[in-house]
């Protein structure tokens, strides 16, 4: 274990003995499986339509020489088929399956509640060519659609899941823990490589049954769920909804602040159901559908949040123990959860409710500053509007965003100054081949420049940082490839001169000072053409090659004519 905390070493990497192979009526390898308990293995529903009726499970990670194969059949009604929503995004594609007979408790796993963001995980699945099962490798880079599913980079092209691995457990790369299981992996039109998985709470929320099969507590509070007497149209604070869903639904903010005051009872219930609604757990069959009756832009996306937290009453010390549970660290003791999220590679969306209420609020302000800094996500909720929220406002959003943008405009001065020089200067020696201007881009950059020195302090007025920092980055990314292309036509150039000056001492000694009206006409116009500004490569190569092969063919044929070998 980790000073201050830390992680759990992962567990091994051989075969595990939780991973189910699914074989189809025809024999043939349709998916993989988690074994849940001694009798219950989870999969993918499309892997037991693939089966065509006859499921048999074999488990590859069993003790002794053999592979234990019995047959399985979906456990009464917990099958839920792949469906599409409203927007077209899939949704479902669960299955629990029952063994013929049990396994030994001991090669069983749980699936843990934990945040998905960010995280390095593997999965153990059988593609094929490779019956015995084989380990993936995939970051989480954020979640998809409605349902709640999420999606995953592979490490390597390699690594994208194939058919054989739907239906594979998803564990952390650093507990070992399986938080997931594998839906799918696709190539689209553009090449690019993705997986997805459907992290432990959809899984339970579509199947009641894997509930006892799961640990870690739910990322949401009970104070801040929604109640049946939230359903009322009187309680929709609309706008403060949208703003709310905008959050959940990533809008660039890393930190958002709002107030709540007590007897405010629209906006209070306005805000759990926002929270209940971006829970992957809690959230309703209805809610996934584009649904009437609300307003359009108020529901988040499941997964919106990893963690919701009533700080009325807590201490710092407790909030952070269920922090540090929820991000996957393991410490000795509460008092050192802060530390162990401090060093923690791990980030995550955090809610925090009632931040005034907590028990020390200025420690709470601390660690919250921890997360922030580590690249957490913070929606934080106050009962006033008082001193604690000023102090807050300052030290986690106006200091932040002053900062953040101090760096967007130097990055900008540096892209519309040094970069764009060198730009300008690798442009004016070669003749940019190839590369098309950059002109509008540079324009949009200055101006850019020009609207954020302009701009306020005040988070939330003037120009939209988030805009503009996307547009430093393509921009940066333009520059740095136009300027290595660049450097190769000026690395091309030089070794194109080098090669005409080697030819021309050869030439010289050979012909013995002899002129040759054509060959040094050769050599003229490929000398002039390296030696313009800015300088046709393409051009200068062509020449340079004409010149060295009539100085290659001269020098054959006076070797033959005074009887040497050939060249």
């Amino acid at each position: 274990m980790a000073a201050g905390g830390g992680v759990r070493a992962a567990s091994s990497m051989g075969t595990p003995s939780w991973a189910a192979r699914i074989r189809g009526a025809d024999g043939h390898i349709v998916g993989a499986g988690i074994l849940l308990s001694p009798d219950r293995v989870l999969t993918c529903a499309h892997v037991v339509d693939a089966a065509a009726g006859r499921i048999t499970a074999e488990f590859v990670g069993a003790t002794g020489h053999s592979v234990p194969s019995m047959a399985a059949w979906v456990d009464g009604d917990a099958y839920v088929p792949e469906t599409q929503d409203a927007d077209g995004d899939p949704s479902g594609d669960v299955a629990l399956l029952r063994l013929e007979r049990p396994r030994p408790a001991e090669e069983a796993v749980r699936l843990h509640r934990l945040s998905a963001s960010n995280r390095d995980v593997r999965m153990y699945g059988f593609p094929e060519d490779h019956n015995g099962g084989i380990w993936f490798r995939a970051t989480v880079v954020g979640g998809c659609g409605r349902d709640g599913q999420v999606q995953l980079i592979p490490t390597s092209p390699g690594e994208l899941a194939s058919p054989g691995c739907s239906g594979a457990g998803v564990a952390d790369s650093l507990t070992g823990e399986v938080f997931g299981m594998v839906l799918t992996g696709q190539r689209d039109a553009h090449g690019n490589l993705f997986s997805f998985m459907t992290p432990a709470e959809t899984i339970v929320r579509h199947l009641h049954q894997v509930h006892p099969f799961t640990v870690g507590r739910t990322a949401v509070d009970d104070r801040l769920r929604s109640t049946g007497d939230d359903a009322s149209d009187t309680l929709l604070d609309e706008p403060f909804a949208h703003r709310l869903a905008a959050w959940l639904r990533d809008d660039g903010q890393q930190v958002k602040m709002s107030v709540v005051r007590p007897g405010d009872s629209a906006r209070a219930a306005t805000l759990r159901r926002a929270i209940t609604l971006a829970d992957r757990e809690l959230r309703t069959a209805a809610s996934v559908r584009r649904a009437s009756l609300d307003p359009p832009g108020t529901i988040p996306s499941a997964g919106g949040h990893d963690l919701a937290v009533d700080a009325g009453g807590l201490t710092c010390a407790e909030i952070a123990e269920r922090i540090s549970e929820r991000m996957g660290l393991r410490q000795h003791s509460a008092d050192l959860a802060t530390d162990g999220i401090r060093e923690a590679k791990t980030s995550l969306s955090l809610v925090v409710v009632g931040v005034d209420e907590a028990v020390d609020p200025p420690a709470l302000l601390d660690l919250l500053e921890v997360l922030r800094a580590g690249g957490s996500r913070l929606l934080l909720v106050f009962r006033t509007a008082g001193a604690l929220h000023r102090r807050a406002r300052d030290e986690l959003l106006i200091r932040p965003e002053r900062e953040r943008r101090a760096r967007l405009v130097e990055r900008l001065r540096e892209i519309t100054g040094p970069l764009a020089g060198a730009l300008h200067e690798r442009r004016a020696a070669v003749v940019p081949d190839g590369i098309r201007p950059m002109d509008s881009d540079l324009v949009a950059a200055h101006a850019a420049l020009a609207d954020l020195t302009r701009a306020e302090d005040d988070p939330g007025r003037g120009p939209d940082r988030v805009r503009y920092e996307r547009l430093a980055e393509w921009v940066a990314a333009r520059l740095a490839r136009h300027i290595d292309r660049l450097d190769r036509l000026l690395d091309r150039r030089d070794e194109l001169g080098g090669r005409l000056r080697g030819y021309h001492v050869l030439h010289q000694h050979s012909a013995q000072g002899e002129e040759d009206p054509a060959v040094d006409a050769l050599y003229l116009r490929a000398h002039a053409l390296l030696q313009a500004r800015p300088c046709d490569v393409r051009a200068a190569e062509a020449a340079v090659d004409a010149y060295t092969r009539k100085v290659d063919d001269r020098d054959g044929q006076r070797r033959s004519h005074l009887g040497g070998p050939p060249s």
